[in-house]
């Protein structure tokens, strides 16, 4: 869905407040240049303070000022947490999961398979959607909030399960303890009032199918609140969900919780949630893997319906950064940038998470810097909304895969979102941007990519391998790491050789793994090449230490390579004869097998090597310097630099003829005052800057 123009605003809650301030609140966002604010998604106690009674006074307290100063809305739907009466009137709506049984007071702890819960929830979304129809100026609803099965484990939960398992298997328990294997330590199952609670399981099949359920709980319950909420709508009013990620103190991956590929289907438009650190910390790698996942939920635009204005602790900006972080969402496609939240809480658990607004509520140095971004969005937003972005590597990812390295961890190694990470960000200090693709749903979509790469995709269907065969064979460049095609899609391991199916489109196999002690890398420098964009690393040799450089962490796979050329071998004093890295040459294209978990910088040499072999673009420029590209609503290609660092960068424009469209530094004294920056025009960014240019 793309939007008629940029929208920026702020999460606002009049409820919280400690006074009377909406006039000054709205007059302040109005200045501030802000276009559009998000609404109650978070007071369901509010709304309705006891059981079916419902006071929706704040709600048009919030409406009707926010129309009187001509800002727009996104209501969302309140039902991530549940009021007291209902608690107290249903106790098992707080959800028991695996840890054993909740305690009223948190958000999201309810248990979303609760007939009853259920209910209560469409009737609140059902009256608060009658109480906003009147209003013209709402242009959105976003259902729930992060919305996740909050691992309930409940009665209800483990009821639908089974009957979701029953026909699954056709009410088959021959075929269901066949493909989970439950003869191990006597799981077998063998009358259906046998089922047994999830929570004790040491199968990973059955365990797996149940996160699968929890997913699809996630999923159906989107869905039905899309349905309520699309009865009320108009045509013309969109429908989004705030999709979080893996959190590691920030976001930092794929959510484990949430196929967000199938939770999206009713949508109209994605949205997400994206934190991340700030100040010296400051990279942009979440903004940029956070967008790539949200650009691919519906493969378009998306909406950024939360990120930090001054945010958790350390998170205080820098001078400059909001302004670059902004733009930096629009660079990965975002349409909408709006924080969390507008003023600081006085109380409970998120008092210090700051908003735009301090404690005081008074003008503050961030809100100054929002006044200028919202200036900005209005000048140029007819040059910056709607970015297309259309990008020749691709990266699958899988949550059955994410869940199997959790139940199969790499001891003291990395996990699914580490090696997600580690590709991604490589590439991104290389400056090749990425597209996300859904390892089984997007199979139709591998033939317009130049370059795929798995990391760790170990779960596979026979499906996928065949479309990476042919995506191969047509010409592709395929990179896999370790941990890749090893079970199918219940976890249960092939039993042919690995990795599954693809054998000899890497043309390699192995059949035995290890923990790395010791262990480095040596590689052929003719063949894993290095070019001008990767002066920054370091050469691969065979005399490199792996005390120095080039270790191998956690993992090894010793590769057996059959048709496949070796690209690099395992240092060590009894490893130093096996594989780590191979290519083959398969129909009319290459595949490349990674068998440990290695140095960034050897990965990247890798990485530009598959990039030049599967005609990938690169830009000449490295981390911190970050270029992105993409083609606006006019069909013009616009160019973004960003200097995520204290030092001055410096590259080398390329493209069509150009104008500035905007800087960090206003105005930018090292482009100087030329009306057309042409192909060679060598430019200049000094610390934390960005300069944003539209090719004439």
């Amino acid at each position: 869905m793309k939007t008629d123009k940029l929208l920026y605003g702020a999460a606002y809650y009049d409820e919280y407040l400690p006074v009377d301030r909406i006039e000054t609140d709205m007059e302040m966002m109005k200045k501030a240049g802000m276009n559009v604010i998000r609404i109650a998604e978070s007071t369901w106690s509010t709304w309705e303070p006891q059981d079916g009674v419902f006071d929706f006074t704040h709600l048009h307290r919030m409406l009707s000022c926010s129309k009187k100063h001509g800002l727009q809305v996104i209501v969302g739907t309140p039902t991530y947490a549940v009021p007291t009466w209902l608690a107290r009137k249903y106790p098992d709506i707080i959800t028991e999961t695996h840890d054993g049984q909740g305690r009223y007071g948190h958000r999201q702890n309810m248990d979303i398979a609760h007939p009853m819960y259920l209910k209560h929830a469409e009737r609140i979304i059902r009256r608060l959607m009658e109480e906003v129809q009147p209003y013209d100026h709402v242009i959105g609803f976003q259902l729930d909030n992060e919305t996740k099965s909050y691992d309930t484990c409940s009665a209800y939960a483990q009821k639908k399960f089974a009957a979701y398992v029953r026909k699954l298997f056709n009410d088959n328990l021959s075929l269901l303890n066949e493909a989970w294997g439950l003869d191990y330590w006597s799981n077998r199952i063998n009358a259906w009032e046998d089922f047994p609670d999830v929570r004790g399981t040491i199968n990973a099949s059955l365990g797996e199918e149940y996160r699968k359920f929890q997913r699809k709980l996630v999923s159906d319950f989107l869905a039905v609140q899309a349905e309520i909420v699309a009865s009320y709508a108009r045509p013309d009013q969109f429908i989004t969900q705030n999709f979080d990620y893996d959190w590691r103190g920030f976001s930092f991956g794929l959510q484990p919780e949430v196929d967000q590929w199938e939770a999206a289907r009713p949508l109209t438009i994605a949205g997400c949630d994206i934190y991340h650190p700030s100040a010296q910390d400051l990279t942009g790698r979440e903004i940029a893997f956070g967008g790539a996942i949200a650009r691919s939920l519906k493969k378009d635009n998306y909406l950024v319906l939360e990120t930090e204005a001054q945010g958790n602790h350390g998170w205080l900006s820098y001078p400059g950064q909001l302004r670059l972080q902004a733009f930096s969402h629009l660079a990965n496609g975002a349409n909408c940038v709006e924080y969390w939240h507008w003023h600081s809480i006085h109380n409970a658990i998120e008092s210090y998470w700051k908003g735009v607004l301090s404690h005081n509520l008074k003008e503050n140095a961030t809100y100054r810097e929002c006044c200028r971004i919202g200036a900005d969005f209005a000048e140029f937003g007819t040059h910056l909304v709607n970015l297309e972005k259309h990008h020749s590597v691709g990266i699958l990812l899988d949550n059955v895969s994410l869940d199997a390295l959790q139940w199969f961890p790499i001891q003291n190694g990395p996990a699914y979102n580490d090696v997600f990470r580690w590709i991604f960000d490589a590439l991104y200090d290389m400056n090749v941007e990425c597209d996300i693709l859904s390892a089984e749903r997007d199979i139709d979509l591998f033939s317009q990519y130049k370059l795929l790469i798995t990391p760790s995709l170990y779960s596979v269907s026979d499906r996928l391998t065949g479309a990476l065969r042919d995506y191969v064979q047509a010409g592709g460049v395929l990179l896999s790491t370790f941990k890749t095609a090893v079970a199918d899609r219940m976890l249960k391991i092939y039993h042919d050789d690995l990795p599954h199916g693809l054998t000899d489109v890497f043309g390699m196999t192995y059949d035995q793994f290890t923990d790395a002690v010791n262990v480095g890398l040596k590689a052929d420098l003719e063949t894993v090449s290095t070019s001008a964009a990767d002066e920054e690393t370091h050469a691969v040799n065979s005399s490199a230490s792996p005390k120095q450089k080039y270790t191998v962490h956690s993992w090894m796979e010793l590769l057996l390579p059959e048709t496949a050329e070796t690209l690099a071998y395992y240092d060590h004093p009894h490893w130093g004869d096996c594989t780590a890295l191979t290519g083959n040459q398969f129909g009319q294209g290459y595949a490349a097998y990674l068998g440990c978990y290695t140095d960034k910088d050897v990965l990247k040499k890798l990485l530009g090597f598959l990039c030049e072999k599967a005609g990938a673009p690169r830009e000449e420029a490295v981390f911190p310097l970050i270029v992105k590209r993409g083609r606006n609503g006019l069909q013009k290609e616009v160019t973004y630099y960003f200097n995520y660092s204290e030092e001055t960068q410096e590259t080398v424009y390329h493209g069509a003829d150009a104008r500035l469209l905007l800087s960090g530094q206003r105005p930018h004294s090292l482009i100087g005052d030329a009306a057309v920056i042409k192909e060679g025009t060598r430019l200049s960014l000094s610390c934390w800057d960005f300069l944003i240019l539209e090719e004439l």
